[in-house]
């Protein structure tokens, strides 16, 4: 007599993988494993309590199995659904960009208050990974334009889907380059960055998902600080009158960062931002 395959339903799947993750060390098991399950399944969250006990059919059991598999070798969840949500809107994002995080929403929340009263403001983002920064301000700002750089073409390639996604791409043109490089001439009424700003001997303490994400975004010298004294630097030649820098920094790093912009003595630090966990976390400049 042939045995009876067992029925993975929805709760069953999910408290199995639940438990699975915590043995893996995956530090939020239900809500990975949720949100992996959304995915196959092609649901909302929701949709999993209010159909607990539907069974999965055999494709989307796999699926799911090859999904669980690349958590538990610590990949992040974004990579493996393809897409990360940011300020409200949905990004596509690959293991050759940053994922969106939600401190980096303080940066254009932050910029956003700035522009509101400026008419046609040109934006410059630099290193625009996923191009979240950018594109979320110009879904807010109609009127605004921008320009996009990044050193890595594959970043720049998920940069310009993501553009188009959200029906911006006429409005931001892209730059494969070296921060400043490919705009030499150009002013700008916002420069904003996320640099990559980690300590290179701190590397080796990071999790195991941010490992899996690209070095270029994060490694940001010796001490940080490599990019933003080059931002600092060559930035005073791009800026429109009565325009702005605004960076994201590291834990302890705003301050450091103001006295680097302050020493040059073209800069004031005009404002820094806390995040919702009271960081220091977005240092802004103008001339003074």
């Amino acid at each position: 007599m042939e045995k009876k395959k067992d029925i993975w339903r929805i709760d069953t799947i999910l408290n199995w993988t639940r438990q699975y993750f915590s043995e893996k060390g995956v530090e939020n098991p239900r809500l990975d494993a949720e949100v992996l399950l959304s995915h196959i399944l092609k649901v909302d969250r929701l949709y999993l309590y209010v159909h607990f006990d539907q069974p999965l059919e055999e494709r989307e059991l796999t699926n799911f199995r090859e999904a669980v598999k690349k958590r538990a070798a610590r990949l992040p969840v974004a990579y493996i659904t393809g897409s990360k949500e940011f300020m409200g809107l949905d990004f596509q994002v690959t293991p050759a960009v940053l994922i969106p995080r939600p401190d980096t929403e303080i940066l254009v929340e932050t910029a956003l208050g700035r522009l509101a009263s400026k008419e046609e403001p040109h934006i410059l983002d630099i290193g625009t990974g996923s191009g979240a920064i950018c594109i979320s301000v110009l879904s807010t700002l109609q009127s605004a334009k921008g320009v996009a750089v990044d050193i890595s073409p594959m970043a720049l390639e998920v940069a310009k889907s993501n553009a188009a996604r959200h029906s911006v791409e006429e409005r931001l043109t892209f730059y494969l380059g070296d921060l400043f490089a490919p705009v030499e001439g150009q002013l700008f009424t916002a420069i904003l960055s996320n640099p990559p700003y980690i300590p290179q001997a701190d590397i080796g303490d990071l999790t195991a998902e941010v490992k899996q994400e690209p070095s270029l975004a994060l490694v940001g010298g010796v001490d940080g600080l490599d990019f933003y004294r080059r931002i600092i630097r060559e930035g005073k030649k791009y800026l429109a009158a009565g325009g702005f820098i605004a960076m994201e920094v590291g834990i302890g790093q705003a301050s450091q960062v103001a006295e680097l912009a302050e020493a040059t003595g073209f800069y004031k630090v005009s404002e820094i931002v806390k995040d919702y966990g009271g960081i220091e976390r977005v240092v802004v400049l103008t001339e003074r």
